[in-house]
């Protein structure tokens, strides 16, 4: 009785370990390695800022995060001066688009939401309340010919004009 009762346990054992390898090897082997999920690559690496007039602003370090399967890209900036900022970005596929979570050492939040467009990764927030009336952050990198980035965050109001140019940036990899 004692031995039937183990091969049933054995047996019942060996179907759920089945089960669970099944489950295993039928999970895609790569979630976020879609076209979608790629289409922001062009800005990972790191890079060297630089603002309009040439002199260098600060660096960024912009990787994939391996702990999430590649689904997380993770933005490291430290400016010349004193800001420090880390933003975490992702393809949201329930709605196919691309979303930036940012905060940095000021207290500073921003979400942004959006899409690449030819070489253009271009993201906005939702519409905010300042002073100077409603308003929205937009952020814009632009994958350029010669393999440099140029991020422009423009505050656009209401109507759609842009009111102010909060930070122009081109970034170029850091040689070492």
């Amino acid at each position: 009785m004692k031995t039937k009762n183990f091969l049933v346990v054995l047996a019942v054992m060996s179907m759920t370990f089945s089960g669970l390898k099944a489950q295993t090897t039928n999970q895609q082997p790569c979630p976020c390695c879609s076209k979608a999920h790629n289409e922001f690559d062009f800005w990972i690496g790191d890079w060297t800022v630089y603002n309009a007039q040439g002199i260098i602003v600060g660096t960024n370090k912009i990787s994939k995060v391996k702990e999430y399967s590649n689904c997380l890209l993770r933005e490291e900036w430290k400016s010349s001066g004193t800001n420090r900022g880390t933003s975490y970005n992702y393809y949201k596929l329930s709605d196919k688009s691309w979303n930036q979570v940012w905060v940095d050492n000021s207290g500073f939040s921003l979400t942004l939401k959006g899409n690449r467009i030819a070489n253009k990764m271009i993201m906005k927030s939702a519409i905010l309340e300042g002073e100077n009336g409603k308003y929205y952050n937009q952020i814009t990198w632009q994958l350029n010919e010669d393999e440099t980035v140029t991020q422009t965050w423009d505050i656009i109001n209401e109507e759609g004009k842009r009111v102010q140019q909060a930070f122009k940036g081109i970034y170029k990899k850091t040689v070492k």
